[in-house]
């Protein structure tokens, strides 16, 4: 961290892991995946450069600045959450992930389409980043973060997903939501019943995807709460 950089509060910290630990416990990272949350204009925080099921409280997360190198230690497809956060001033967090049905579909170029309410958040589809490499150059990552543009997520074609929400806990939640929309998808396709589905209209998202009445805070006590 340079003597510029702000420095995260413990709390801050505490929440990034909390964050990864979760996405992990619900299936949504293995090896592979990170969060990050905005720290201020121009730093967000990001998570240990570890397994995110192992990281500890010891394990100390790294602030990354908007400008400049990726610090030493960071992962190279840090460099997404930069992009987004450089373009998008109302997101305060951002989830790279590897969900099992989203991975499946999008091998087939396929996105979910608002079949329920949870798939509503992304109306009309996200968006499809069609290329399977890992993204570790900066030109890759603002190409991304272009196609991106203001959508909550955007799935990359047999690599997992990125979301991201205007707090770290809104995309992790969302990372949860579209998980859950390709699994309808995916359901609906194997079960014949996707072409003659009903698909929400405008006025149906409009409606459903809202974050009133404790929607959003109800889903993260469910994720990071570990289950006895």
């Amino acid at each position: 961290m340079s003597p510029t950089s702000p420095r995260p509060s413990a709390a801050q910290e505490n929440l990034v892991r909390q964050a990864g630990r979760a996405l992990a416990r619900h299936g949504l990272v293995h090896a592979y995946g990170h969060c990050s949350m905005r720290l201020d204009q121009g730093h967000f925080l990001v998570s240990p450069a570890k397994p995110l099921g192992l990281v500890g409280d010891e394990d100390s997360c790294s602030v990354v600045p908007l400008e400049g190198p990726l610090p030493d230690g960071v992962l190279g497809e840090v460099r997404i959450h930069r992009e987004i956060y450089r373009r998008r001033p109302e997101v305060g967090g951002v989830v790279r992930s590897m969900p099992p049905r989203v991975m499946t579909l999008g091998t087939a170029r396929i996105t979910p389409k608002p079949r329920h309410g949870f798939g509503s958040y992304f109306a009309p589809q996200p968006p499809l980043w069609d290329d399977p490499q890992l993204l570790r150059d900066d030109v890759q990552a603002a190409a991304l973060a272009e196609q991106m543009a203001a959508a909550r997520a955007i799935v990359m074609r047999g690599n997992g997903a990125v979301t991201a929400g205007g707090s770290l806990e809104e995309a992790v939640v969302l990372t949860w939501y579209l998980e859950d929309a390709a699994r309808v998808e995916f359901e609906a396709r194997a079960a014949g019943i996707a072409e003659g589905g009903v698909i929400l209209g405008e006025a149906e998202v409009a409606q459903r995807a809202t974050w009133s009445g404790a929607i959003l805070d109800r889903m993260w006590a469910y994720l990071t709460t570990p289950q006895r």
